[in-house]
C-alpha cells in the first residue's frame, strides 16, 4: 500500500533558509506529481553563503533513518543525491543505492563538488575518489563544468570549445551514466547545457544569460530532471524545461529585488512548471 504512487528518494542537506537543496527539491517534485522522500544529510538554517549559519551533522543518524524505510519495504521510482559532506557519506549513498535500486528505478546523481573552476573546501581527494566509484551507478549525471573537470581529472580553464567539452562528456558516460548534462557553460551572452545519451550525438542548448548566479538553482535543475525522468519526459525536452523554468525564477527574483544569497523565488513561478 506504501507503494501505489511513484517515489524519489532525495537524499541532500536541509536549509532552513536560502532556497536550495531539500527545501526547494521537494515542492518542485512534488509540483510534477510526484511523492519526494527526503534523507537528510546536513541540516542548516541558512546555508553557507550566509556569513554565519547553524549546521547540524546527521550522517551518524542516517543509516537508522534508513533501516526504518526497509522496514515499511518502500520502493522508489528514482533516487537523486545532492550536496554529500564527508566519504562516510558517500559510502552511506552507495549501500542505499545498492539497497533500494530495482530494474526500474532511475538514478540521478548531482556531484556537487565545485564551482568556478575550485573545488569545495569540504572535498577531500578521497572524497574525490568515492564520487568517482558513486557515478557508476547513475543512470543520469547532472554536473557542471568544473565537476566534470574534477571527475575526468581535465584541467579547468575559462574558455572552451564545444568540441573539448564534447570530449569531456563522452568520457564522463564511458564511466556508468547512460545520460549525461554538463551544466552551465558560458558562451557569450548564453549559459548553456550539452546534453549526451549513449549512442547518440550530444546537443548543446543553449538560454540567454540574465542576472546573476544564485543559490539553489543547481538543485532546481535536478529536482526536475529527477521528477520528469520517472514520468518518462525524454531527457532533451527536461532539460529544456528546467534551464527555461530558471530562467523564469531568476527574472521574478530579480523583479521582486531578492538578495543573491536567498535564492531563487521559484514559489512564485511554480505554477507554471508542468
Amino acid at each position: 500500500m506504501h507503494n501505489n504512487q511513484k517515489k524519489i528518494a532525495l537524499i541532500n542537506d536541509y536549509s532552513g533558509f536560502g532556497r536550495c537543496s531539500v527545501a526547494v527539491q521537494l515542492p518542485i517534485i512534488s509540483a510534477l506529481k510526484v511523492q519526494c522522500c527526503p534523507v537528510p544529510t546536513s541540516i542548516f538554517s541558512n546555508h553557507t553563503g550566509f556569513k554565519s549559519f547553524f549546521m547540524e551533522d546527521f550522517t551518524d543518524n542516517m543509516q537508522a533513518y534508513i533501516d526504518e524505510w526497509k522496514k515499511l519495504s518502500l520502493k522508489f521510482s528514482g533516487i537523486c543525491t545532492g550536496f554529500l559532506g564527508s566519504s562516510r557519506q558517500i559510502d552511506i549513498v552507495h549501500g542505499f543505492i545498492k539497497d533500494f535500486k530495482k530494474d526500474d528505478t532511475i538514478v540521478i546523481i548531482d556531484p556537487v563538488m565545485g564551482d568556478y573552476g575550485k573545488i569545495y573546501k569540504t572535498y577531500t581527494d578521497d572524497m574525490c575518489l568515492r564520487m568517482k566509484e558513486l557515478i557508476r551507478y547513475a543512470d543520469i549525471l547532472t554536473p557542471n563544468l568544473t565537476e566534470a573537470c574534477i571527475l575526468t581529472d581535465t584541467p579547468y580553464k575559462d574558455k572552451w570549445r564545444t568540441a573539448e567539452v564534447v570530449q569531456i562528456i563522452e568520457k564522463l558516460s564511458a564511466m556508468g551514466p547512460e545520460k549525461v548534462v554538463i551544466t552551465g557553460i558560458a558562451q557569450k551572452s548564453f549559459v548553456c547545457n550539452l546534453c549526451y545519451k549513449k549512442g547518440l550525438e550530444p546537443i548543446m542548448l543553449k538560454t540567454h544569460r540574465i542576472g546573476t548566479e544564485r543559490s539553489g538553482t543547481g538543485d532546481v535543475f535536478s529536482a526536475i530532471l529527477a521528477a520528469d525522468a520517472v514520468n518518462g519526459v525524454p531527457f532533451k525536452d527536461s532539460v529544456k524545461k528546467a534551464s527555461n523554468f530558471i530562467k523564469l525564477c531568476i527574472e521574478k527574483s530579480i523583479e521582486l529585488d531578492i538578495p543573491v544569497t536567498d535564492g531563487v523565488a521559484f514559489e512564485e513561478v511554480l505554477h507554471k512548471l508542468k
